[in-house]
């Protein structure tokens, strides 16, 4: 087999393109995926695969760097096909047992839930894998490390292949063409102390190229993670600003949406460019997410 590369898989979620990824690496077997992406966007990879030549039954493992829907919603119907699912410890049960995974997202999605997400299948357990931080995960010739990384998420992976990560959430959402992030701050498990810890804990390591999920490949990992902290730093600034008058959860989802609108503009991004950054990161979540964050950890 020729030297393996990385095919980005474009899910086009929501009618969108470069809002959420899946990436694809082949072996002697089949073909890994890393993420699985939502129940909605099934159809979508499935073709995608197709134009490379593979079809479902070829994915033999499936890597979530972490179970948010738009992450890992379709991994129970990957496992059906016959693929290994690997997850973190903490993600785990949820996989096998979704129910109050799935509660707490109907909460918040409400009516949006299935057209936003699609269906979600439990995970077949004979098919979870469940690695330590730090474990090589070998398959075929391919070597994966998983790297425990919270801040986002307590049930976060990133993994190392090679020189390259990929970097789930904790290195931010950033679309192709533009010099600019915004890092997801969603509910209920926002720790930007853990996040900073995180992101030291990846500058340690040789990283020459980093894949976010939300879009693409980039050659400037150093840069990122530094804007990473940049925003989060950014971000703890503004919420001490405005919680300081107590508003209300709805109120500072208005003044959040607004800052980032108008950062957007600072930026020159285009309408379509803003779509796709507000379906990767809605900006309410990110504001829900402070808003839990600062009642439940700053306070």
């Amino acid at each position: 087999m020729a030297e393996t590369s990385i095919t980005t898989l474009d899910l086009n979620f929501q009618n969108k393109s470069q809002a959420i990824a899946s990436y694809m690496l082949p072996h002697s077997s089949g073909v890994v995926l890393i993420e699985s992406g939502p129940g909605s966007c099934v159809e979508a990879l499935i073709k995608a695969l197709a134009k490379e030549d593979y079809r479902p039954g070829d994915v033999t493992h499936v890597l979530l760097t972490h179970i948010h829907l738009d992450h890992a919603g379709s991994a129970g119907w990957w496992s059906r096909q016959g693929a290994q699912i690997i997850v973190h410890p903490i993600g785990a049960p949820h996989m096998i047992h979704p129910e109050k995974l799935l509660a707490s997202a109907s909460r918040i999605y409400g009516d949006r839930m299935h057209e936003l997400w699609g269906e979600f299948l439990p995970v077949l357990e004979e098919k979870l894998l469940i690695p330590e931080d730090g474990q090589e995960i070998e398959i075929g010739a391919l070597q994966f490390t998983p790297i425990n990384t919270p801040g986002h998420a307590e049930h976060h992976f990133a993994y190392l292949w090679g020189d390259t990560l990929f970097s789930g959430d904790i290195g931010g959402v950033r679309i192709p063409g533009f010099r600019y992030l915004r890092v997801p701050m969603v509910p209920p498990e926002l720790n930007l102390e853990r996040w900073r810890l995180s992101l030291k804990k990846l500058r340690e390591i040789n990283i020459k190229t980093i894949a976010p999920t939300h879009f693409g490949i980039y050659a400037d990992p150093e840069w990122q993670l530094n804007e990473v902290e940049k925003e989060i730093d950014a971000a703890e600034r503004w919420l001490e600003q405005v919680m300081a008058d107590d508003p209300p959860l709805e109120n500072l989802r208005l003044s959040f949406t607004e800052w980032m609108a108008t950062e957007g503009i600072t930026m020159g991004l285009s309408e379509d460019v803003m779509r796709a950054y507000e379906l990767a990161n809605p900006p309410g979540m990110s504001a829900d997410g402070l808003y839990r964050y600062w009642n439940k950890v700053k306070s």
